[in-house]
């Protein structure tokens, strides 16, 4: 799917659409989004004779080893992330979802590129500061740890 062309694509033409897993599908929104760099995680050498890793354990560095994604949008009083974030917060197991992030051509929409990210939770949330002689937008801004990202 990805469209490839003499001229770079703009980089403000963008959905943000959350898929399988999500209570509330569709699109969210978001007037940023912050790739982290794509790694390949350093997997340490197996110990001879190591007692195998307790399931707590596994999934710290499982959480250690995730990817990152933020994104960010202005505050409209939807309380979808904070719910999502939330459920994360009280220890209960929020739905990991799939989202894509589609970038789309100077239409709005034909869809030239797509990252797909699986099994994405919730690992952050803030707020911009209030000021009040500034005027500007409140932001709200959430940070995502995923599992794996596809490129199409």
């Amino acid at each position: 799917m990805a469209e490839q062309r003499d001229r770079p694509h703009a980089n403000s033409n963008f959905v943000v659409e959350f898929g399988s897993g999500a209570s509330r599908s569709g699109r969210t929104g978001f007037a940023e989004v912050v790739f982290a760099p794509f790694t390949i995680a350093a997997t340490a050498p197996a110990r001879r004779g190591a007692a195998s890793m307790s399931a707590s354990a596994a999934g710290a560095a499982s959480e250690a080893a995730a990817q990152r994604l933020v994104l960010r949008r202005g505050v409209t009083g939807a309380l979808d992330l904070y719910a999502w974030w939330d459920q994360a917060r009280r220890g209960q197991a929020p739905p990991r979802r799939v989202m894509s992030v589609k970038l789309l051509a100077e239409d709005h929409a034909t869809v030239v590129w797509t990252w797909r990210f699986r099994n994405v939770r919730p690992v952050s949330l803030s707020y911009s500061p209030l000021r009040g002689v500034d005027g500007g937008v409140l932001m709200e801004t959430i940070e995502l740890a995923y599992d794996d990202v596809e490129m199409a």
